[in-house]
């Protein structure tokens, strides 16, 4: 990992080549997937399966997975895992029901009424990759929140296995979520059939869940003819720490997040040099017994860093300017820096607070803005999923008493039509 001196120049430079690893989208994939889009929303399921004869080699055992294979899935599953992912269950739906919103109406004296009304999606689409890039815990963290919001029904697409069968992890966190109906169906062309409908899977409203570039691209350029939750870059963790941190915590909790991706940022923002360099050594001792090692050594030489600042004050800006998908805090006191902390996706306070529990358990939700847009976008959740409308009833007598104001606005913008749909209820006054 490059060891970095905050000094106004060479810190900004990492980062202006950091923010290119996400890049533009590649034409040549965007070409494809536009393709393939076109091909399902005009064919369909035949669309669809061809594809998946395609890239796949053969078809699956079967489209949509019967509800009884996926129920024996859970029956059948490992108990300690169906117990693990119960307990992962539990802490995220009572942190999410914690986020509903409520409905309000909100009478006048004069008998005006005013309200907004809050109800979930009628139909989402969860993308959940399949093969060696299986996340089930990725089931839990969307269908979860859809079904607290309201969702009616919750639609899953996932490749099959090689053998043609699907993965009975994703199965069983399906059938702990209540996921409605499995599709055994991946990349853009699934995603098409979410947007757009096909005989067999229904149109739904919004489309979640991550996948590869293609999955991606198409969730992009589908954005409008159906919601989507985030266009998700590479992922990403910033540690900002000071001489109390334990070096040994923060880089193993560096290359939890390195191991995703070769493109995956893991960074480090100290006030302490001694701990900068022992950090680094340890990354050097602990990656050697990792599986994935070649994947974090590239993703760590090529955008990682160990940032040396002056003040935790200083410390503080640098991660705020960074916005990260996910920022540990390995200082003295780090609760105190909650209301400093303004751009990031989720914040792990404290040296046992590391990031995979929030990755699997701890109950905020694991999709996060990546790439810098936590300084505007939120993690997923129950309002995710849900609607509103808002809506007005007025007496006559109410609309009177306004309708001066209306009448001069409206005219005010050259919108004579809107003035008139206002005076034509009091011409005979």
């Amino acid at each position: 990992m490059k060891k970095i001196y905050a000094n106004g120049t060479d810190e900004k430079k990492f980062l202006k080549e950091l923010k290119k690893r996400s890049g533009e989208t590649n034409k040549k994939v965007e070409e494809v997937v536009n393709g393939i889009i076109d091909d399902v929303r005009e064919n369909g399921d035949e669309a669809v399966k061809n594809y998946t004869l395609k890239f796949d080699g053969s078809l699956p055992k079967y489209y949509e997975v019967p509800r009884d294979v996926i129920n024996d899935a859970l029956t059948e599953a490992d108990t300690d895992f169906v117990n693990a992912m119960l307990n992962a269950q539990e802490n995220i739906a009572s942190f999410h029901n914690k986020q509903v919103e409520r409905s309000f109406i909100d009478p006048k004296e004069n008998g005006v009424i005013l309200g907004q009304r809050i109800r979930g999606l009628e139909r989402v689409g969860l993308y959940v990759p399949g093969g060696t890039a299986a996340y089930p815990s990725s089931v839990l963290m969307n269908a979860i929140p859809a079904k607290i919001a309201g969702v009616k029904e919750i639609i899953m697409v996932t490749p099959p296995l090689k053998d043609g069968t699907p993965n009975k992890d994703i199965l069983v966190a399906a059938a702990i979520c209540g996921v409605d109906r499995v599709f055994l169906s991946g990349g853009a062309q699934a995603v098409a059939a979410l947007a757009y409908g096909t005989e067999s899977i229904p149109k739904c409203d919004k489309i979640v869940g991550p996948g590869n570039i293609y999955v991606a691209t198409a969730k992009k350029l589908l954005y409008g003819v159906v919601d989507i939750d985030m266009i998700a870059g590479p992922s990403e963790i910033l540690v900002i720490a000071d001489d109390t941190a334990e070096p040994k915590f923060a880089a193993a909790d560096l290359m939890s997040q390195a191991e995703h991706d070769v493109l995956a940022s893991a960074m480090m923002i100290t006030t302490s040099e001694r701990v900068a360099d022992e950090t680094i050594a340890e990354i050097e001792r602990q990656k050697n017994d990792l599986s994935r090692k070649n994947i974090i050594e590239r993703s760590l030489e090529d955008y990682g860093a160990v940032i040396i600042a002056e003040s935790r004050q200083r410390a503080v800006e640098l991660a705020n300017e960074i916005a990260p998908e996910h920022l540990e805090v390995l200082m003295e006191n780090p609760m105190e820096l909650i209301g400093s902390l303004d751009n990031a996706g989720s914040v792990f306070l404290g040296s046992y607070s590391s990031e995979p529990l929030g990755d699997y358990y701890a109950g905020p939700n694991h999709v996060l803005p990546t790439s810098g847009t936590a300084r505007f976008f939120s993690p997923l959740g129950v309002a995710s999923f849900t609607k509103r409308s808002s809506y007005i009833y007025y007496t006559k007598e109410a609309l009177r008493e306004a309708k001066e104001d209306i009448v001069l606005i409206a005219e005010r913008e050259g919108l004579t039509a809107h003035a008139n749909a206002i005076k034509v209820r009091f011409e005979e006054e």
